[in-house]
C-alpha cells in the first residue's frame, strides 16, 4: 500500500507543478516592439526567441523553466518563435521548418513559430521524430483557442502540455479552480490504482502478442503499387537533379571536393537500379502472384526511401559547399559564361535539324524534332533568370538572387543538352548507316560461301530472302527518307536467317568469330537506342512516368550484361544486346506518349499540366522546376544541391511560395498549423 500511495502524491505532485507552471504570469509593462521580420530568424540561446514583444519577462522566464524541465523529463526540446508577420518565404510552413533547417533541428526538437500580426502558425517537426506527427498535429489544433484570444502565453503552455502529454490548455484557472484538479487527480489516481490491477495481466499480453506492424501493411495493393510508382519517379527526378547539380559543383570545385558526393550520387543510382529492376519484373509477360507483386512494391518503395535518404543525409554538406548566397556574384559570373557557350550550340540546332530532315524520314528523327524551339525557349527561361539575379542581386536579395541563379543554370544545360541530342542523334545515324553497309559486305560473302555449300530448300530460300534484303537496303540507304534503323533490322533479319541456315556447316571457330562480328552491331545500334531514349527522357522528365523510366533503366541493365558476357558468352551477350534495344524504342514510345498526353493537358509527373513550349511550360516540361520544388504535401526537406514531389539537391517542401535554394535529397520535416 505504501508503494500505490507514493504514486497518488507523485500524480498529485504532478498535477500541482503542471497547473502551477502553465499559470500565466502577470503581464510585463514593457511595450517595445521590434520590426517586423522580413527572413526566417536564427534561434536565441534560450527556448523563446520573441522578436515582437508578445510575452513579459516574466512570462518568458517562466516558460523558458517549463521548457527546460521537458527537456530534462521528456528528452524532448520545443523551440518558440514570435515574430509580426512571416516573409521570405511567406509561407507559414516554409518558413517555419527553413527556421529549423537553418538552425541544425534534430529528431527530438520541435519549433512552434507564431505569427502575432498576420495571425498565423506552424508546429514544425521532423517525421523521424518520437512523436508521431498525427499527435504533432493534434498539439497544433490544441492552441487555436488560446491564439485567437492573443493569449500567447497561455499558447506555449497548451503546447507544452501536449508535449507532455497532459492536455492542459495551461489558462489561470484560478485558486478554486487548482483545488478542485487537486481533488480531482487524487479520485483519479485512486480510481487508477483500482482498474489497474485489473487490467495489468490484459495488458501486458496484449503488449506481448500483439506485434508493432508496417504502416504499409494496411494499404491496398492498388494503393501499394501506385506509390510505387510514385517513388520511382521522385527518386529517379532526385538522382538525375542531384547528378546535374554535382555537374556544376564539381566545375566549380575540382574532382576532390566533390569526391564524396560523387561516391552518394553512384549509391543512390544503384539502389533505384535495384527498383527498376523489381519494376521490370512487374512489368514483363511472366505472371506473378499477388503476394509476389505486393512484395515487389514494397521493396521498390524501400530502396527509394533508402536512396533518397542516402541523398538527404549530406544535403547540409552540399549546400555549405555551395553556399550560392555567399557567392553569387560569382556564380552568376560562371552562368553567364556557361550560357554564351550554350548559346552558339542552341543557335546551330535548327540548321543541324534541316540538314537531317533533307536526309532522313520523319520518324527517324521523332526524338529531336522539337529540340531547337525547346532549347530556345529554356535558353530564354535561363536569360530571365539571369536578368532577374542580378536585379536581386542589386537590391541585397541574395537568397532569391541564388533560386535564379539555379534556375538559370538548370535552364543553360538543358538547352545544351537539347541542342547536342541533335549532333548526337546525326552521329548515331551515321554509325548506324556505316554498320548496314559493314553488314551489306557481311552478306555478300555470306552469299558467296553459301554458294559453295551443298544446294538445299532452306538455304536457297535464305539466299532468296538474303538478296531481297540487300537489294531494299541499297534503295533505302540512298536519296532522301532514308531509314537507317529499318534498313539496318532488315539486314539484320536476313543475316540471322542465312546465319542459322549456314552455321550447322561452318565449323565452332567460324561460328564464334560470326557471333561476335554480329554482336559489336548489335551494341553499337544498343547503345545508340539507349542514348536517344534517356536524352528524351532526361530533357523531358516533367511529363515522363514510371513505365518509360523502367524500360530505359533495363535497357542499360542488358547492355551491361551483354558487355559482360561479349568475351565469355557472345551467343548470350547478343540476346541481351537485341533485349537492350527492343527495350530502349520501347521507352522512347512510351516517352512520346506520356508527351503527347503532356501536351493535350494531361498531369505531368514532374508537377504541373499541359501547355505551350515556352517560358513555365517549358520548365514544367523539362521537369527544371519539378526538379528544384519537387514533392509536396506537408513535408519539406532540408534543402539542397541548388527541390516528389522535386534542380540541384531536390527539395520535396510543400506549400507555395518561397526560396528553396537546392533540390538534392527528399523530404524531412512536417508538421502542422494554419490561421488562427
Amino acid at each position: 500500500m505504501r508503494a500505490r500511495w507514493a504514486v497518488v502524491v507523485g500524480v498529485v505532485l504532478g498535477v500541482l507543478g503542471m497547473s502551477l507552471g502553465s499559470a500565466p504570469a502577470l503581464a510585463s509593462t514593457d511595450t517595445t516592439v521590434s520590426a517586423p521580420a522580413t527572413a526566417p530568424v536564427t534561434l536565441g540561446s534560450e527556448f523563446i526567441t520573441d522578436e515582437v514583444g508578445a510575452l513579459g519577462s516574466s512570462e518568458t522566464k517562466a516558460l523558458n523553466g517549463r521548457l527546460e524541465e521537458l527537456s530534462k523529463s521528456q528528452n524532448i526540446q520545443l523551440f518558440v518563435v514570435f515574430v509580426d508577420t512571416f516573409s521570405n518565404p511567406d509561407n507559414s510552413q516554409e518558413w517555419t521548418n527553413q527556421v529549423a533547417v537553418d538552425n541544425g533541428l534534430g529528431q527530438q526538437q520541435y519549433l512552434l513559430a507564431i505569427a502575432t500580426q498576420s495571425r498565423q502558425y506552424y508546429l514544425s517537426a521532423d517525421k523521424a521524430g518520437p512523436i508521431p506527427l498525427s499527435r504533432v498535429d493534434q498539439i497544433s489544433r490544441s492552441l487555436v483557442n488560446d491564439l485567437r484570444t492573443e493569449d500567447w502565453a497561455a499558447a506555449v503552455g497548451t503546447a507544452i502540455d501536449g508535449f507532455q502529454g497532459s492536455g492542459s490548455s495551461g489558462a489561470d484557472l484560478g485558486g478554486i479552480l487548482l483545488i478542485v484538479l487537486c481533488v480531482l487527480a487524487i479520485v483519479a489516481a485512486i480510481i487508477v490504482l483500482v482498474v489497474m490491477r485489473r487490467r495489468a495481466a490484459a495488458r501486458v499480453k496484449s503488449a506481448s502478442t500483439d506485434p508493432v506492424g508496417d504502416p504499409l501493411d494496411a494499404i491496398s495493393d492498388e494503393e501499394l503499387a501506385k506509390r510505387a510508382g510514385l517513388a520511382l519517379v521522385h527518386t529517379d527526378d532526385a538522382i538525375t537533379s542531384s547528378t546535374e547539380d554535382l555537374g556544376f559543383a564539381t566545375a566549380q570545385f575540382g574532382d576532390t571536393a566533390t569526391s564524396a558526393f560523387t561516391e552518394v550520387v553512384a549509391k543512390a543510382k544503384a539502389r533505384l537500379d535495384e527498383a527498376f529492376s523489381l519494376k521490370q519484373q512487374l512489368d514483363d509477360e511472366i505472371p506473378d502472384s499477388d503476394q509476389q507483386r505486393r512484395d515487389w512494391h514494397l521493396q521498390i518503395i524501400r530502396l527509394c526511401e533508402s536512396a533518397d535518404n542516402a541523398l538527404d543525409a549530406n544535403v547540409a554538406a552540399f549546400d555549405e559547399l555551395r553556399k550560392l548566397e555567399q557567392n553569387a556574384e560569382q556564380a552568376l559570373a560562371q552562368l553567364k559564361s556557361h550560357r554564351e557557350a550554350a548559346a552558339a550550340v542552341v543557335a546551330a540546332a535548327p540548321a543541324a535539324l534541316q540538314t537531317l530532315a533533307a536526309v532522313y524520314d520523319p520518324l527517324a528523327l521523332q526524338t529531336v524534332s522539337g529540340n531547337p524551339a525547346e532549347a530556345a525557349s529554356r535558353l530564354e527561361l535561363a536569360d530571365a533568370n539571369i536578368a532577374q539575379a542580378g536585379e536581386l542581386i542589386a537590391q541585397g536579395k541574395r537568397g532569391e538572387a541564388a533560386f535564379a541563379i539555379r534556375t538559370g543554370e538548370e535552364g543553360v544545360l538543358q538547352a545544351s543538352q537539347l541542342a547536342a541530342a541533335i549532333t548526337t542523334l546525326q552521329t548515331d545515324l551515321a554509325a548506324t548507316e556505316s554498320q548496314s553497309q559493314a553488314l551489306i559486305a557481311n552478306l555478300e560473302q555470306d552469299l558467296a560461301g553459301a554458294a559453295a555449300l551443298p544446294a538445299s530448300p532452306e538455304l536457297n530460300a535464305a539466299v532468296a530472302a538474303t538478296r531481297t534484303a540487300l537489294d531494299q537496303a541499297r534503295t533505302d540507304a540512298t536519296g532522301t527518307g532514308r531509314r537507317p534503323q529499318a534498313v539496318l533490322e532488315s539486314l539484320t533479319a536476313a543475316n540471322t536467317r542465312i546465319d542459322s541456315t549456314v552455321d550447322a556447316i561452318r565449323n565452332a571457330q567460324q561460328q564464334a568469330e560470326r557471333a561476335q562480328q554480329v554482336l559489336e552491331q548489335t551494341l553499337t545500334q544498343a547503345r545508340a537506342e539507349i542514348s536517344t531514349a534517356n536524352s528524351y527522357i532526361t530533357t523531358h522528365r516533367g511529363a515522363i512516368g514510371p513505365d518509360a523510366r523502367t524500360r530505359a533503366a533495363q535497357a542499360s541493365a542488358e547492355y551491361d550484361q551483354a558487355e559482360a558476357a561479349r568475351v565469355a558468352d557472345p551467343n548470350a551477350a547478343l540476346q541481351h544486346a537485341q533485349r537492350a534495344i527492343a527495350l530502349a524504342r520501347e521507352a522512347t514510345q512510351l516517352a512520346a506518349g506520356s508527351i503527347d498526353s503532356w501536351s493535350d493537358g494531361g498531369g505531368g509527373w514532374g508537377g504541373g499540366g499541359g501547355g505551350g513550349r515556352s517560358g513555365m511550360g517549358d520548365a514544367i516540361l523539362g521537369g527544371i522546376i519539378g526538379g528544384i520544388l519537387s514533392g509536396g504535401g506537408s513535408g519539406r526537406s532540408s534543402g539542397g544541391w541548388g527541390g516528389g514531389g522535386g534542380g540541384g539537391w531536390r527539395s520535396s517542401g510543400g506549400g507555395g511560395g518561397g526560396f528553396s535554394p537546392s533540390s538534392f535529397g527528399g523530404g524531412s520535416r512536417g508538421g502542422s498549423g494554419g490561421r488562427f
